[in-house]
């Protein structure tokens, strides 16, 4: 089914979305929201072409709509949001970024995904001067960030962001950034660097001078960097303050194509599992585990 919405969906706590067992893609409007609320989790879903909406009544729940003011047109937003899953969706083309989070939220997990042909793909914290932001932790994990992409693999700003086993194959300015001295731990990824001899860095520190962002604290530990792919990296490393927060252990990057193999919304039968037929030719499982940071706690 294609589901084509007139304005956001916007969701009360504790909700699932669980596009399993069906071919269901949300288009061609707004699409997911959300804004406030606690333990959501978006799975198997294709999202794009998402479109900006607003400037109309919008209702939050049975009993309650309210007024809301035009939208950004991303594929998920996330605002003011806590313990988030988005996992093996499929992500395009959306009028302003596929997966933001900003305002505050934190203890979110971007999984298993398949993102492809669009700009700013990941916004994570609303600007440089929100300082709300500083509590915010996102664990990006197992995602294919494919053809047709630019920039915000993901754009970081306050905040531990840990990035593991994701596979670059594509960017046309930078993969993973940011500003406002965030903590980024990138583990066990693989960057296929374009063949364009300008766009080789992995990284850009934004909106600061060397003198300023050479404290930030970015490592890479385990990465594979091929075709000239290099990751400057900033500080100290992950500083003690965010151990807690790297519980997820890479795993070889050299195992990263079969890790992302099943990336994006998978076609599920009831009681037969999912044959995926890239590299690593073995049966995934649809049933969701919650093993990483932001439902896990």
């Amino acid at each position: 089914m294609v589901i084509k919405l007139k304005e956001e969906l916007i969701m009360n706590s504790f909700k699932t979305i669980d596009g399993r067992g069906a071919s269901v893609h949300i288009a061609g409007g707004p699409c997911i929201t959300i804004q406030y609320v606690t333990n959501i989790i978006i799975h198997g879903v294709n999202i794009h072409d998402c479109k900006r909406g607003g400037n109309a009544h919008v209702r939050d729940s049975p009993s309650h709509y309210g007024w809301r003011t035009v939208s950004d047109g991303d594929g998920v937003s996330i605002f003011g949001g806590s313990h988030v899953w988005v996992d093996h969706c499929s992500l395009s083309n959306c009028n302003d970024g596929l997966i933001d989070a900003i305002h505050g939220s934190t203890a979110i997990t971007i999984s298993n995904n398949y993102l492809t042909h669009h700009n700013k793909v990941m916004l994570l914290g609303h600007s440089d001067s929100y300082k709300q932001d500083k509590n915010m932790q996102v664990t990006i994990a197992f995602n294919h960030f494919g053809e047709g992409l630019v920039q915000r693999m993901p754009r970081c700003r306050h905040g531990y962001f840990h990035v593991v086993n994701n596979d670059y194959t594509h960017w046309k300015m930078y993969a993973i950034g940011g500003s406002a001295d965030p903590t980024i731990n990138s583990q066990g990824n693989r960057f296929l660097a374009p063949n364009d001899r300008f766009n080789k860095e992995v990284t850009k520190h934004e909106d600061a001078p060397q003198s300023a962002w050479k404290g930030w604290n970015w490592r890479s530990e385990g990465d594979l960097l091929l075709n000239g792919a290099f990751f400057t990296a900033s500080g100290a490393g992950a500083s003690s303050s965010y151990a807690k927060a790297s519980s997820l252990g890479a795993r070889s990057s050299s195992l990263v194509s079969s890790i992302t193999a099943g990336a994006g919304s998978l076609v599920c039968k009831k009681g037969f599992p999912v044959l995926i037929t890239g590299s690593a030719q073995q049966p995934i499982n649809c049933i969701i585990q919650v093993m990483i940071e932001g439902l896990s706690k």
